[in-house]
């Protein structure tokens, strides 16, 4: 049987700037359609896997391929779509001018009308890209990395700067374009975003990938549960109970985070009888980000 071909593969992937090690030996293998995002601080080395992957900079070992084909190829840029973290447009153009444009760079585009409605810019379409809100132009680049039918499009922090509702309008066009059969590869250090987009997630710590699954299955790969409650005991008290990891107090309330659930409660009851506003959650991935990075720097230690 046929293995279908990789949309993103990276082989042992390296990308040095002088001294600086951006990329350390990635492995990456991408197929089918959906949400795929990379998650990562600044610096980790999500820009740079990105314009590795686009040809806009040349690996230094290891191999990269898109669809088949080398990075930069014409054959690859065909069925390539982006957003950089930086990206403009001519501010005197309309959008509607802007999607024209860039649909005559491709073979078979979608007519500018089809992709001004999936983007939903009706409202904009013809104004100048210099009039649009902060939102409205990250609407807009989204329409270019589209307009050309791509399998494949890279969107590097697409939603840097905007408010809470201009992400989540781009985020329902971005989840609606990967129920169409698209691929998406997406950076961000938003978690809140990862959470909301992704079908997968790869985090990125120091140049080196630290867990690559699925939402659920990197939180997952954290121990333990977390107890927040309001307790006379004190965080001293607290540490000494058996299967207790790490212990916040913020105000009134104290976070316990517990290896062995149910003897960690047991005690804590017993110890304060008083206790009140009592829940037990799972570690949210922001706990599994920080649990995951720390874990690795300790083994490069």
């Amino acid at each position: 049987m046929d293995h279908p071909t990789p949309i993103l593969q990276a082989t042992n992937l390296k990308k040095s700037y002088a001294a600086v090690e951006a990329i350390k030996g990635v492995d990456i293998n991408i197929q089918g359609s959906g949400v795929f995002a990379i998650l990562g601080q600044n610096g980790a080395g999500k820009t740079s896997l990105i314009k590795c992957a686009l040809g806009l900079e040349k690996i230094t070992s290891g191999d990269l391929k898109i669809m088949g084909h080398q990075p930069g190829s014409l054959k690859a840029k065909r069925q390539t779509g982006v957003i950089l973290q930086d990206s403009d447009l001519p501010d005197l153009l309309t959008i509607r001018e802007q999607i024209t444009l860039f649909a005559s760079y491709y073979p078979n585009p979608f007519s500018v009308q089809k992709t001004i409605e999936m983007c939903e810019l009706e409202a904009f379409a013809d104004k100048r890209y210099k009039k649009l809100s902060g939102g409205q132009k990250r609407r807009a680049q989204f329409a270019l990395a589209i307009v050309g039918d791509p399998q494949l499009i890279f969107l590097d922090e697409p939603t840097t700067g905007l408010d809470i509702e201009a992400r989540r309008n781009l985020w329902a066009v971005i989840r609606g374009f990967a129920e169409q059969g698209k691929t998406i590869v997406l950076t961000t250090h938003y978690l809140e975003e990862a959470e909301n987009l992704a079908d997968r997630i790869m985090i990125m710590n120091s140049g080196v990938i630290v867990a690559d699954a699925s939402p659920n299955d990197i939180q997952k790969q954290t121990t333990g549960s977390v107890i927040r409650c309001e307790t006379n005991l004190s965080e001293e008290q607290l540490r000494s109970i058996v299967g207790v990891t790490s212990v916040s107090i913020s105000g009134r309330f104290s976070e316990i985070s517990s290896v062995q659930i149910n003897q960690t409660l047991l005690e804590i009851l017993k110890l304060d009888q008083q206790l009140v506003d009592l829940t037990v959650s799972q570690p949210k991935l922001e706990d599994v980000f920080s649990q995951l990075s720390r874990t690795k720097e300790l083994d490069h230690e």
